[in-house]
């Protein structure tokens, strides 16, 4: 049986830090505080931000909510973002994408403030992911995968990751942090062929192409480390992964679970990301 690689365990690490990082941004007389914009109520959209009011709850961060009704304008949402933006008191961002698909995206994106931007949806946070810069936040989904491979110390110098997926939520921001660290990187998708002889070359599969349980044993070998970053539900209504957990977790070392794995990361990566545009204004 292979190693499980918890979310939780890095969780809680991270988020010991980041609530002292918070308490003496307090006593400074700064509440750090995340604004959360929306269109609609999507389930998936209120389940997520409930756990990031969770965890930020506990860290210490403020959450505002901006719900907008879900035949809003893109002036309108345009208009709250650039309003949250010019909020003093208000460090961090976070807009629910995908938004309906009525509203034009690319304006969105474009009137967020890029030093209030925790989710790197921005030009400038792609432009500092692609060039390897420390400016910008990048996509916490992303972040949270390093983070977790950190805390495990699974160390990706000079190993073959195979990402599935391109998405610039994940996939191709992964792939440019991964190779910033000395990675040699395949990035596949729909096109690539013979994808189960490329994931076996690997010696980390990083699972991220929304479908559920796609990667199964025929994709993996021995040795291998899995990081499965999809959310799905199947088809009896069960939380699952982009990989078929059951056959993988039989013949790799080590793989995260789905649920208690990368996802759980994430919400704790965004706080960090308030914590420290709080700090950054700070000083």
């Amino acid at each position: 049986m292979a190693e499980l690689l918890k979310g939780i365990d890095v969780v809680r690490a991270v988020s010991e830090e980041l609530k002292l990082k918070a308490d003496a941004l307090k006593e400074a007389g700064i509440t750090p505080c995340l604004c959360v914009i929306r269109a609609g109520n999507r389930d998936d959209d209120v389940a997520y931000l409930a756990g990031i009011e969770k965890r930020c709850g506990i860290i210490g961060i403020e959450v505002k909510n901006i719900v907008l009704d879900e035949t809003a304008t893109t002036g309108e949402a345009v208009a709250e973002i650039e309003k949250a933006g010019a909020d003093s008191g208000i460090h961090g961002i976070l807009i629910m994408r995908p938004m309906p698909k009525h509203i034009d995206d690319g304006a969105i994106c474009k009137a967020l403030d890029p030093k209030k931007d925790v989710d790197g949806i921005t030009d400038l946070a792609m432009a500092d992911v692609f060039a390897g810069r420390q400016g910008a936040f990048a996509p916490c989904t992303a972040e949270a995968c390093i983070e977790l491979l950190d805390y495990y110390k699974i160390d990706v110098r000079g190993k073959n990751v195979t990402v599935i997926g391109r998405s610039l939520v994940i996939g191709k921001p992964l792939a440019l942090m991964l190779i910033k660290r000395d990675a040699t990187i395949t990035v596949c998708h729909t096109k690539t062929r013979d994808m189960r002889e490329v994931c076996r070359r690997a010696d980390i599969v990083v699972a991220a192409a929304g479908v559920p349980k796609m990667v199964d044993a025929s994709y993996l070998c021995e040795g291998q480390t899995v990081i499965d970053v999809g959310i799905n539900v199947d088809a009896d209504g069960k939380l699952c992964g982009d990989v078929d957990f059951d056959s993988a977790s039989d013949v790799v070392t080590a793989i995260t679970p789905v649920p208690g794995g990368v996802g759980t990361v994430t919400s704790t990566i965004l706080a960090r990301h308030v914590i420290q545009a709080a700090e950054s204004k700070n000083n």
